[in-house]
């Protein structure tokens, strides 16, 4: 990629003629505002010129003055302003990779940066207890493209999620059906506390009934909590599969925590915390010492009942991670979680693993917006709004490409109203639309009987057409950035710029022209521009539509 190309250049001058050895990642790259000003630009010298009490644009000469650069790759080198240096690419580099591009195809973007590292990617991991919120959704589309993002840049990535069914909430699950179930028979019944009431228990109670009513009014008391226990948590985690399955969002293992409890595991890795002196026992509960890690306070792993904390599970689960041969783990998690960052560091730092290797990204709230207000309660049911409700509403495309428009770290209001929108108004239409013009276009093409032959591509040199292959070509770098910083947001932005950029050239360019040899050119431009769009959808996990 051309800007790590740059990096390596500037950065090897720098060392030669300064004796400093910058880290690439501290050599700045943007685009100039001003359009002749080249392709891009660094203000390193500006940066440097400080510490080394030299005039940023003297220092900016030298730098210049002694760059080695390709001029099949970079055609022109100058300074600008107070110290910028700015890089404008040859001709001759944007039509090789252009072709470059068309050649991979449906791998345009693609590299090896990962080198089959195994990453874990923990998400959505809700309890079991009843429908997916909107809420919950933001974690579902982060997650999922950040695994994709991760698989398209060289990680083996093992998508999973950990099922909560070992704990209170599955009991109250099952004595709140078996409530429900009671008061369908005619039987004394009783909710309880903190039980789960919402209108969704009442259709599976209803269902149940009519399914296995006879079979289960028949049972002992004890055994019939357990079956309503049981059949609750399976029909419960059975309808979470089938919504996220709806929504493109699968997982290659759903780990329980009933199996983490029977194996062991918690007894076993606590056992390690207390080898190594990382426990203490106190009013009967034992606690791990995160205050030593970070942490504001030591965290209880066994209450004084004698039952396992989560934080317990989390660790013993961290460790059968590491022992499955993940060298890295992302965990994706509501906001609320964040106090429980330090305290996971901290017992994997205590486990001899390396706390860097925990990676936890931390969803902010969503709040549903309709006509300028919040829309906390379903028209249909009165209730928090749903994932299935919403899918029904807008449909998967516009809502997994809505969610993934904002970083993850800040509140996102959805707007229904733009998102049921027909038009290029709403984003995703937009960009959509992009795809599905330029098939229209290669379509008219061939009805016109123009048959596809190598091209020229030295032809293309309006300032659309060169805009449009520079941008183009910046999606690999796009791409890796977004894996590497965990920032799935950075493609839908990219896309609608290219999405911009595309149809400039479009409406100042006929594509299908008098000169064959033009057309010819301008029709594998917007192929290559078709590969862009349909790639950078299908990390998002939205579809590219031939026709709209």
């Amino acid at each position: 990629m051309i800007k790590d190309y740059l990096r390596k250049n500037i950065s090897q001058t720098i060392e030669q003629i300064l004796g400093v050895n910058i880290p690439l990642s501290e050599i700045g790259l943007e685009k100039p505002k001003q359009e002749g000003h080249g392709d891009w630009s660094t203000n390193i010298a500006l940066n440097l010129s400080k510490g080394l009490k030299e005039n940023p644009r003297k220092l900016a000469d030298r730098i210049t003055a002694s760059l080695k650069l390709d001029p099949e790759l970079v055609s022109q080198t100058e300074v600008a302003g107070p110290g910028f240096i700015n890089f404008k690419l040859a001709s001759g580099w944007l039509y090789s990779e252009l072709v470059t591009l068309l050649d991979k195809k449906n791998s345009f973007g693609c590299c090896d940066h990962g080198k089959r590292e195994k990453v874990q990617v923990e998400f959505v991991s809700v309890n079991p207890t009843g429908p997916l919120h909107v809420g919950h959704g933001r974690g579902a589309f982060v997650g999922d493209a950040i695994a994709r993002l991760l698989q398209s840049v060289g990680y083996q990535v093992h998508r999973e999620y950990y099922i909560n069914d070992a704990g209170n909430q599955i009991d109250k699950l099952g004595r709140s059906v078996l409530a429900r179930l009671n008061q369908i028979w005619g039987r004394p019944f009783e909710f309880p506390e903190g039980g789960y009431q919402g209108e969704y228990l009442k259709d599976f109670a209803a269902q149940l009934d009519s399914e296995q009513g006879a079979r289960l009014k028949a049972l002992p008391p004890d055994q019939l909590l357990s079956e309503a226990t049981r059949i609750s948590r399976d029909g419960m985690l059975e309808n979470l599969k089938l919504s996220l399955k709806d929504l493109k969002v699968e997982f290659d293992e759903w780990f329980s925590e009933v199996g983490l409890v029977g194996s062991g595991a918690i007894s076993r890795s606590l056992g390690e915390l207390k080898k190594k002196g990382y426990l203490y026992d106190q009013d009967g509960a034992q606690f791990f010492k995160a205050s030593e890690f970070g942490d504001e306070k030591d965290r209880v792993v066994i209450k004084s009942t004698g039952e396992h904390t989560y934080f317990a599970a989390d660790i013993a689960y961290m460790l059968n991670k590491f022992g499955r041969g993940f060298k890295r783990l992302i965990y994706v998690w509501g906001a609320d979680h964040h106090g429980d960052v330090p305290r996971m560091k901290g017992a994997a730092k205590a486990l001899g693993h390396d706390p860097d290797s925990l990676e936890f990204i931390l969803m902010q709230m969503v709040r549903l917006i309709e006509e300028g207000r919040e829309v906390k309660f379903s028209k249909r049911s009165g209730v928090i709004v749903t994932l299935d409700e919403l899918r029904d509403e807008v449909g998967p495309d516009v809502m997994r490409y809505f969610f993934l428009m904002r970083r993850s770290e800040s509140q996102f209001d959805f707007d229904l109203d733009l998102a049921r929108k027909h038009s290029d108004e709403n984003p995703v239409f937009y960009v959509q639309y992009a795809h599905a013009r330029i098939c229209s276009i290669i379509d008219h093409a061939r009805e016109k009987g123009i048959a596809r032959t190598k091209s020229d591509l030295s032809l293309l040199k309006e300032k659309e057409e060169i805009n449009l292959i520079k941008a183009l070509l910046e999606f690999p770098g796009v791409v890796l950035g977004a894996a590497l910083a965990r920032e799935p947001h950075r493609l839908p932005t990219y896309l609608q710029d290219l999405a911009g950029v595309f149809h400039t050239f479009y409406h100042q360019h006929r594509v299908v022209t008098d000169d064959a040899g033009l057309t010819q050119a301008r029709l594998d431009l917007c192929d290559a521009a078709r590969i862009v769009f349909a790639n950078g959808l299908s990390l998002l996990g939205v579809s590219a539509p031939e026709k709209m």
